[in-house]
């Protein structure tokens, strides 16, 4: 079947305007122009903006997905298989989110008692989803499913006093990295402020994680390089961008 650029519109969703702005980008073409002009579009075109909006969906920007669908071997079914897979956990944490509401809504009505570690496993099951949707492939990767399981079984068993060392722990390593960071020219790595930075950063992690060694930290250190969004976490925390300082500091205090 075929759409005129208004029809593609009303099947879509996507304005009429957003598709010719597609076209000129080189985005999606249409399959022809009748011969008054106008465009047409057919079955590949439809299935292209459909794999379009998934990916828009997806966080992708519009120019890394002219890059990919040009890509000859690029195929989108494990992409969608994938994000299926986290949706359907978004789900669940949802679902468990309103079980947990329901629960703290009996507790405050004084209809049944609550554990103190119950107040706040909805969270922490919260935190753990969303570290797994945006890390979750890259860390399973460098360091094993068991590895990670372990990790997340750890989180999810973290008592309330865990998790408040846990928090202020990583609070003095934002403090010290908004120091050190405002001028990066001058930072001395042997400093006081520079040791706190890195003595917090490895209590954080030794509270987070199933073991603690210098070359695991160090690999931690390296991914806050290598992936854009491991760097943004501390850059955002930070008025000057603290990644690579962060990095700098873990390295120094690890031996190779």
């Amino acid at each position: 079947m075929e759409y005129t650029i208004q029809k593609l519109a009303q099947l879509s969703g996507v304005s009429p305007r957003t598709l010719r702005y597609y076209h000129e980008i080189g985005l999606l073409v249409p399959k022809r122009l009748s011969s008054s002009g106008y465009r047409i579009y057919g079955a590949a075109e439809v299935d292209r903006l459909q794999q379009i909006l998934y990916l828009k969906r997806f966080g992708i920007k519009l120019e890394e997905i002219k890059q990919t669908l040009a890509d000859p071997t690029f195929d989108i079914r494990p992409l969608l298989t994938q994000q299926r897979h986290y949706l359907s956990q978004e789900l669940s944490q949802l679902q468990e989110l309103i079980h947990h509401l329901d629960q703290t809504l009996a507790y405050y009505e004084g209809g049944t008692t609550m554990r103190d570690q119950d107040k706040f496993s909805a969270f922490k099951q919260r935190k753990l989803q969303e570290n797994e949707m945006k890390y979750g492939a890259e860390i399973r990767e460098k360091y094993g499913e068991e590895t990670v399981e372990k990790a997340n079984q750890k989180w999810q068993q973290l008592t309330q006093a865990d998790y408040q060392k846990m928090q202020a722990a990583e609070q003095r390593l934002v403090n010290a990295l908004e120091t050190l960071s405002q001028d990066l020219t001058t930072v001395d790595l042997d400093s006081q402020l520079a040791h706190e930075a890195f003595l917090a950063h490895r209590e954080w992690l030794t509270i987070t994680a199933p073991f603690y060694h210098e070359a695991y930290h160090r690999g931690l250190a390296d991914m806050y390089l290598a992936d854009e969004r491991f760097a943004a976490y501390y850059n955002q925390k930070t008025s000057h961008p603290s990644a690579q300082l962060l990095h700098d500091i873990i390295y120094h205090y690890t031996a190779e």
